[in-house]
């Protein structure tokens, strides 16, 4: 006989459990009224195991996704003096392939429904620098002049995060996030990776 959760469902992991759990409370009450013990407790699961996952109830939102920035910050690191515009797309294009819809998606897209405005701002700006500086570096050890490898470390990091946002709000079924990524860097052709 299999455990089932309060809804009748197969037991998923903690880790997807307490992401379901804070996105439902979020829903329901918002995110500044929903603590770390009001997950765990509707999670069914110790607080101590909420941080076996997470280390803040943001996390749990941009965990998924800051795995990937991480994945993508190394590669763009080992590309050195070699680095070129289609080695730095293509190790983006990998952020954000095969991402299915995860609590960032729902947080996307009901931003205002779970008083997520000024925190997704927030920790949107904190991506996009950790990646823009990423794609900078690759720039600049490739040679290209500190200017435009700053401009093109923003608006490389700029795609990538809006196309988060859009492809959430649209709602996942209707195109894949790489494809609206593609989209997004063939805007930046008036960037070109030199000079």
């Amino acid at each position: 006989m299999s455990s089932t959760n309060r809804a009748g469902r197969p037991k998923a992991s903690s880790r997807e459990t307490l992401a379901e759990a804070a996105c439902e409370l979020f829903l329901e009450q918002g995110y500044d009224a929903t603590s770390v013990a009001d997950i765990t407790r509707r999670a069914g699961v110790s607080r101590s195991s909420f941080f076996n996952y997470f280390t803040s109830k943001s996390d749990v939102l941009w965990s998924g996704l800051d795995e990937r920035i991480g994945q993508a910050i190394e590669s763009l690191a080992a590309l050195g003096a070699d680095a070129q515009g289609s080695d730095i797309r293509d190790i983006l294009l990998r952020i954000v392939e095969g991402f299915d819809p995860d609590p960032l998606a729902l947080a996307l897209r009901n931003a205002g429904a779970m008083g997520l405005q000024d925190e997704m701002v927030r920790d949107t700006g904190l991506r996009h620098v950790r990646l823009a500086s990423a794609v900078a570096a690759s720039a600049t050890a490739s040679g290209v002049d500190a200017i435009r490898a700053d401009i093109l470390g923003s608006a490389h990091a700029a795609a990538v995060l809006s196309t988060l946002r859009v492809w959430a709000e649209q709602g996942a079924g209707r195109e894949t996030p790489d494809a609206v990524l593609s989209d997004a860097l063939g805007m930046i052709h008036d960037l070109p990776w030199r000079g």
